[in-house]
Order: C-alpha cells, then structure tokens, then sequence
C-alpha cells in the first residue's frame, strides 16, 4: 500500500547533507531555528563516504605498508604483506565512524531528518519522495531552502561507469582486491591520490592524460616533485592522450586513446579509473519550478552570502562551482544560515587552502607569485627546501619545499605553495597569516618548535626578507 502525500511546514529546508549541508543544518539548529535536512543516500555526502575520507584512509594505509618495506636506508627491514579485505574493512570503520557522527550531531541540535529524494514544486515547497515500495511522499513547506546536493564523476563519453571495468572512484576506493594492472583516465587530485595508492600496492599503473603534465592547478616545480615521486613508484605516464573508447578482451580493457595529431594507441588494463573531474548535481531538483537555471556545467551563481538569483534560496557547497572543497562548504553551509537569521555574515574566499593528498602531498593557499604580478602586486618570495630541514631528514622525507608569497613594499602575506611532507598541515599557518593580515616579519619572528617541518615556513618568511640561516638568502 502507498502511504499517502502528507504536508510538514520548516523554517529552513536543507537539501542534501554532504559537508556544506550537515553544516548548514547543525549551524541552523544552533541558532534557533527550525531546521529539516533531506538526504537520499548517506549522511555525510561524497566526501564522509566516497571521497576525502576513505581516499586518506587508503592513502595512510598503503603508505604506511610502503614506508615500511622501502626503509633499508634506515636499518629497518620488513616486508609487509597488505589484506586488501582487512584494509577496506577498516576504510569502512572509520566512514561509519564519521556518518554516525554526523546524524547523532544532526539530532542534538534539533534537526529534523528526512531520508529521500527533494524536488522543488513552486517557490516555497518541495517534494520529498521516500525510497523503498509503498513509502509515499511529503510535501515540506519552506521559508528559506539550501541547496547542498553535491557533485558526482564525470563520465567519458566511451567509458560509461560499469563499477566492474570502468570505475569511478567510489569503485576504486571499494575494491577487495589488488588488480594487477589499472589504466587511469586524468592525471587531476583525484587519478594522482588513487594512482599512489594502487602503485604502494603493487599494482601496475598507467595514467593518460590529454594534458601535457598532472595537476594542471598547479605551478610546474609543484608538480614536478610528485610526478618524480610518482615514477619512482612504477607509475607511467602518457601525456596528450585523450581516452575515447574501450573493449573487453581476455579479461581485460582495451583502451583506445587519441593524440592531437590523430594518432591513436591501445593500453590494456584489468580496470580502468576515470577520473576527469566532477559535476555538480542539480538536475533532479526542479530548479524551474523556483524560478532558478544552473549553468551549464550545473552550477548554481550565488553571491557574497551564498544567495541564489532566487532571495529565499541558498547554495554551498560543490553546487556552488570551484573550488569544489569540503572546507570551502563547511564555511558556505555556515553563512548561508546566519545570512538566514539575519546575521551580517558574508564570505571570503582569499584565503581557501586546497590539498592533494599525493606522495609528498601538496598544500597551497592564496596566490602565487603570477597571481600576485597579475593582481597589481610587486611579489617578494622566500623559499625553504625540505633538504635543508632536520625533521624531514630524520622522516627520510627531504623532497620539496615551502615558498612564501608577499609584497614587497608592506610585506603582507599573500600566499603560499608547500610541496613535501604534511603539506596539508603546514598551509594551515600561512592560510591564518593571510586571513589576520600578517607580515612576513610576524611568520619569521614566530617561534617555531625544533625540531619540525613547520620550521621551514618560519625560514621560508625570513627568506623572503633575506634573513635566513638555514638556507641561502635569494
């Protein structure tokens, strides 16, 4: 039997709960209001269950295995053996973890959970249509909506999603065994991360890019530390390659790729990653029906408070267009709700860091020094390699560098690009730096602990004004 339409009325309705929602919706109940949070899958979104999480687990995991069994140089000798199975199942572990989490919070402060599918009816009410035979429907009544309904895979034309041989990384990062041999479609965070990851496992890997190198985000010395790394690994790359079709043959993928020129070449993989970017979700919504039209990549404009073109409808998160970040939600999700109770928030995206968890990781915030030329700024630059550190030695992890962006005539900090170990971690200083307007005299004259990697940003400021000791001033 078919439960019948019924009618529920909220303040604020919150359409999805990847980290841009949840946040939204916790944040909203914090403040008073009467807050109702509709997801269709798993709380937590793309990035609790399908992406930043499990992807990390997996990287820590196999890194540590890969660390372990390549320190000879240290006196250490060992030769890990990985249980893909046991490695998944605590992936998994931790993810539940972290969802679990998120409802319970979500249920503290006073959410009202809606499991299902929303679609917009009119400017101020929505559809909730409930999964499972014979669960019905509701209408919810709306003042204020948040659209958080994140992003998915991009898929190739030619090399459709199966989660058997084409994969997206949800499959990738689900997998119970080590294949053999993975082909990689696109050299972005994503296909690097995941390449890593099966390269420490022992997998033979090959990324075609239709690019002429990996991370196209970042500058070239960036990149060069990991595509160095990456080789030394066994990874194989294939530059100005576009994938444009496959086949099965004896168990396997025949790819076929296109050169610019026209020239074409087969690679053969057990499976095959696609991993060109993401899209976001808006298509199911009935954007029409609220008087909204997303851009043609599926983006939704917003302003300076997360607002739509539509004033009672609000978007964060991967809708909301680059960077597509969890963190950049997190802090969308919290404006979009004070702008709701009538707060005076606003945001500001000069300081966003952005990470790729490669080997070394990648850890960047604010502009680089082109940015800053191209903004009007005279750029002054320090720099401190990681071959200068104590604690990266002590680690046996000495490629890369710290480079401090300021100007020159005020000495404001303007940016930063980390390439080496904890890189992630490290940016966190220099996003601070920018966000409080600090000079590069206050980073430098910070007294950093010793030993520790975040000494090189410490140096890396001093360089810029020409005082450091451990490296060579420029």
């Amino acid at each position: 039997m078919v439960v019948g339409d019924i009618a529920t009325g909220t303040e604020v309705l919150v359409i999805g709960a990847g980290p841009g929602g949840y946040v939204a919706a916790i944040r909203g109940g914090q403040l008073g209001l009467d807050v109702t949070l509709v997801e269709k899958d798993a709380y937590g979104g793309t990035c609790l269950n399908d992406g930043c999480i499990p992807s990390k687990a997996l990287i820590h995991g196999t890194g540590l295995a890969h660390e372990a069994g390549n320190a000879e140089e240290m006196g250490v000798h060992a030769d890990p053996a990985v249980d893909m199975q046991g490695l998944v199942d605590w992936k998994d572990g931790v993810v539940d973890q972290l969802t679990g989490g998120v409802e319970k919070l979500c249920k503290a402060n006073g959410v009202n959970l809606v499991p299902g599918r929303a679609e917009f009816a009119d400017e101020n009410t929505a559809r909730v249509a409930h999964g499972g035979e014979g669960q019905g429907s509701e209408s919810i009544e709306f003042e204020h909506a948040v659209v958080a309904t994140g992003s998915r895979p991009i898929e190739v034309p030619g090399l459709e999603f199966d989660g058997e041989r084409i994969l997206d990384s949800a499959d990738a990062l689900a997998l119970e065994s080590v294949p053999d041999s993975m082909l990689v479609v696109g050299g972005g965070y994503i296909g690097m991360e995941l390449s890593t990851v099966y390269a420490k496992l022992g997998t033979d890997v090959t990324v075609v890019e239709m690019l002429d190198d990996i991370l196209p985000a970042y500058e070239d010395d960036v990149t060069r530390v990991v595509r160095e790394r990456a080789k030394s690994l066994g990874i194989d790359f294939h530059f100005g390659e576009t994938a444009t079709g496959w086949e099965e043959a004896t168990g396997e993928a025949v790819v076929t790729t296109e050169t610019e020129d026209g020239d074409t070449r087969e690679h053969v993989a057990e499976k095959v990653l696609v991993a060109v970017g993401r899209e976001a979700v808006t298509d199911s919504l009935g954007l029409e029906n609220v008087g909204l039209e997303p851009n043609d990549d599926g983006t939704l404009d917003t302003d300076h408070q997360a607002r739509t073109d539509v004033e009672n409808v609000f978007a964060v998160g991967d809708v909301a267009g680059e960077p597509m970040l969890a963190h950049k939600a997190y802090k969308e999700g919290h404006v979009a709700v004070e702008v709701i109770d009538g707060q005076p928030a606003a945001l500001d995206y000069q300081a966003v860091p952005a990470a790729v968890f490669t080997d070394p990781e990648i850890g960047t915030v604010g502009m680089t020094e082109a940015d800053a030329e191209e903004a009007g700024f005279d750029p002054v630059v320090g720099q401190m390699p990681f071959q200068a550190s104590g604690r990266a030695l002590t680690l046996g992890e000495d490629d890369g560098f710290v480079r401090i962006v300021a100007d020159a005539d005020t000495e404001f900090v303007l940016g930063a690009q980390i390439v080496g170990p904890e890189a992630a971690e490290l940016v966190a200083e220099v996003g601070l730096a920018i966000e409080m307007g600090a000079q590069l005299e206050d980073v430098a004259a910070t007294i950093h602990t010793h030993p520790t990697l975040s000494e090189a940003v410490g140096e890396a400021a001093a360089n810029a004004r020409g005082e450091a000791v451990h490296t060579l001033n420029r």
